[in-house]
């Protein structure tokens, strides 16, 4: 499972075509509320259950999707955090939990 083809949309959506045939849309708040990285981790780890993230604008607008070997991509928003790895299968269970598969 590998994407074909990535793209942002209206600065809101990160579309997926899959190998597949399947093609996934997640929501780029969702992505960043969910970011993989450790410092990110860690910060919801350490969050109560009431937490409710908000988010300024630069840090839900992707700046760059840079490819992480054969098996992710990374993320580079525009505020500047850039440490997030999206495994692929976690971008397709990201949209399917969202129910955004197509």
């Amino acid at each position: 499972m590998k994407p074909l083809k990535i793209k942002v949309i209206e600065n809101k959506e990160l579309h997926i075509k899959w190998d597949d045939d399947v093609e996934t849309t997640n929501e780029l708040k969702t992505l960043r509320r969910l970011c993989p990285c450790a410092t990110c981790s860690e910060q919801r780890i350490n969050q109560s259950s009431s937490f409710i993230p908000l988010y300024f604008e630069d840090q839900i607008k992707i700046e760059k999707i840079f490819a992480v070997g054969s098996y992710a991509v990374g993320i580079a928003w525009k505020d500047g955090h850039n440490t997030g790895i999206y495994e692929f299968p976690l971008l397709r269970q990201i949209a399917l939990a969202s129910n955004l598969i197509k």
